[in-house]
């Protein structure tokens, strides 16, 4: 206990202030700006916390494994729960399963509520649920069964607060204290149980938020409380953390360029700081502006002279994956995911086509087949006819599809690639595009791999394999012996063989994404299960290069941040450099970019292919004339 006063009596002034208000029971937001050691003031409050109220308990909330196991492994203590924001949810619900059960058949039967919805009805009765015993929250959801998974979890409980005042004077009662990490992330349904469903209840209690706006990426995010900080009175009070502990002196100047809130990051004083050199300086850095009238992206590389096969020194960050996609061999998935001139030739001949004869012609019931035998047929452009006539067998299948479900087939490689805010071992996060199957294929790569490195605690709880004896942990690892990927084994004999052996079921979503995507399914069936690893190891970050969503929240010593917009309408980097454009657009852009800038811990870099003379302008002013090179010269 010495220690933890001598700790307190060393707090940082921005910890202090924190104190303060926690002791005048006032919500606060912490604000810090790219590596300034968020992580550390929320362990330095907690430890304050912990002492000075050694038995109330406190809820700390984030959003990764990795981020509990890492405040975990700072500080520990009987009173406080450290959890994902799933599990915090449903810890805080799962003993009231009544309530659970009237309030999912509320949602199901909610004709404007599309999240929660029984595969196979639109309504269900009120004794729906009679037959189970209790709902269960697992890895996979079964409606009918009474299990439901992550992506259900926070929309019931959102619901169960609003209409439960006891449900929110428990919680304050548990929980005196409710710290969020990584703030910006949160769902706003989150934010929305926290400062408001649980103010229904008189009881105190205090939450505090850990963050950066400016690092708010995702667009279905809470990305700022400003509603909350800025209201009169303030209902949360921020505080504002400016130090720097991560970046040289000359990345942060270019981030204090881009940010747009007022909040000014120095250099920290803390000798020990990893931006500090031996003599207790900060280290200046190297920050470089590329450009060319072209996007060859080789001779940047040389230019630089990195060694750009090591995921560890070098990371090299692009906003899409088109240029990423071919080097990290999946493309045949990308093809189907990216490429497919059949749903074009769909949608833009046929559908169109259709459309013209609406009044003459009812497509309910038919295939595609008979909507073409109809029309007779129309004719495909150049490059459709090229790859219908190369994938005869795909257009064959398509045209024993339903007509409507075809001809409204969505497929998009972000479905496929989707990387935001997903790492290994953690559950759908709020703003992923990834569709059912590849979300059914990362959990399956996720048990092997989880298994494979004797992580056994971590893969029982991914797994939907049930362990309660001795006997189970034998078949168990019979079932993995068995489970050996042969390098000629197909995607589709992979989630076969998951869901014999138990290890990962076919749930309610992958048999309606089966129903409903037959055509797409079919074709990721038949696709080497090599090709999907290749996905899960680009998109995990084994690989040295990136899309500039996935880095957030890592460092590397040398940084490239290839700035093309992918014809991805949601960004533009000539906005961001010309200070035009649409504000959303220009904004968007804007974060993406500062949190690229400031991965770096040594060196940056960032390259513009075809810039305008007010790119380059604005080049000069925020890298220094010096610091700008016309690779053409």
């Amino acid at each position: 206990m010495a220690s933890e006063k001598l700790d307190l009596e060393n707090l940082s002034e921005e910890s202090r202030h924190v104190i303060d208000l926690i002791k005048n029971k006032k919500h606060f937001l912490l604000s810090g700006g790219a590596g300034s050691g968020k992580t550390y003031s929320l362990v330095e409050v907690l430890k304050a916390v912990v002492c000075d109220s050694p038995s109330l308990n406190i809820g700390c909330i984030t959003y990764t494994n990795a981020a509990v196991n890492e405040i975990e492994e700072r500080i520990s203590h009987d009173s406080l729960y450290v959890s994902t924001i799933h599990d915090f949810l449903w810890g805080n619900i799962k003993c009231f399963q009544s309530e659970i059960k009237e309030t999912l058949i509320e949602l199901i039967n909610d004709s404007e509520q599309t999240k929660i919805k029984h595969p196979d009805s639109e309504v269900v009765s009120q004794d729906f649920f009679d037959d189970c015993d209790s709902i269960q929250y697992k890895e996979y959801l079964k409606l009918a069964k009474g299990i439901i998974s992550h992506d259900e979890v926070i929309i019931l409980a959102s619901k169960m607060f609003e209409k439960y005042e006891k449900l929110c004077s428990i919680t304050k009662d548990k929980y005196p204290f409710i710290f969020v990490d990584e703030y910006q992330d949160t769902d706003p349904l989150v934010v929305e149980i926290l400062l408001e469903h649980l103010e229904k209840s008189t009881k105190d209690n205090v939450v505090g938020f850990f963050g950066d706006a400016m690092q708010s990426i995702y667009d279905s995010s809470v990305g700022n409380l400003d509603m909350y900080t800025k209201a009169e009175p303030p209902k949360v009070i921020e505080v504002l953390k400016l130090q720097n502990r991560r970046n040289p002196l000359k990345v942060i100047n270019l981030a204090n360029q881009l940010r747009t809130d007022g909040l000014i990051q120095k250099p920290s004083r803390d000798r020990s700081a990893p931006n500090m050199d031996e003599n207790g300086e900060v280290k200046q850095g190297i920050v470089e502006f590329l450009f060319s009238s072209n996007d060859d992206l080789e001779s940047v590389r040389r230019y630089l002279g990195w060694d750009f096969d090591n995921a560890e020194l070098v990371k090299e960050l692009h906003l899409t994956h088109s240029l990423i996609s071919d080097k990290a061999s999946f493309p045949e998935l990308m093809r189907i995911y990216d490429k497919d001139k059949i749903l074009e030739y769909i949608k833009n001949k046929i559908r169109k086509a259709l459309e013209r004869d609406e009044d003459q012609y009812d497509s309910t019931g038919k295939t595609l087949s008979q909507v073409i035998e109809y029309l007779g047929c129309p004719n495909p452009t150049d490059a459709q006819n090229n790859y219908i006539n190369n994938y005869r067998e795909y257009f064959e299948l398509a045209k024993e599809q339903p007509y409507d479900q075809i001809s409204k087939l969505y497929v998009d490689k972000e479905q496929l690639l989707d990387d935001k805010k997903n790492n290994i071992g953690d559950k759908s996060k709020l703003g992923s595009n990834r569709d059912d199957l590849v979300k059914h294929l990362f959990k399956i790569e996720n048990c092997m791999r989880l298994y494979q490195s004797k992580k056994f605690n971590q893969f029982i709880k991914a797994t939907d394999y049930s362990v309660t004896s001795v006997e189970d942990k034998i078949r168990l690892n019979e079932a993995i012996q068995s489970f050996e990927i042969q390098t000629d084994i197909t995607i589709g004999e992979v989630i076969d063989l998951a869901h014999e052996l138990g290890l990962v079921i076919k749930d309610d979503r992958l048999v309606r994404y089966v129903e409903d995507k037959y055509y797409l399914y079919k074709q990721v069936c038949e696709v080497n299960y090599q090709e999907f690893r290749n996905v899960f190891e680009y998109l995990e970050g084994y690989l040295p290069f990136s899309t500039q969503h996935k880095t957030k929240g890592a460092e590397f010593p040398n940084v490239l941040v290839v700035l093309d917009n992918g014809k991805w309408n949601q960004y533009n980097f000539k906005y961001l450099f010309e200070r035009n454009g649409t504000d959303s657009v220009r904004q968007r852009s804007e974060k993406i970019f500062y949190v690229c800038c400031t991965r770096a811990k040594e060196r940056l870099a960032v390259f513009f292919p075809n810039p305008s003379a007010q790119v380059i302008q604005t080049a000069v002013s925020w890298f220094g004339e010096d610091n700008v090179v016309n690779l053409d010269d």
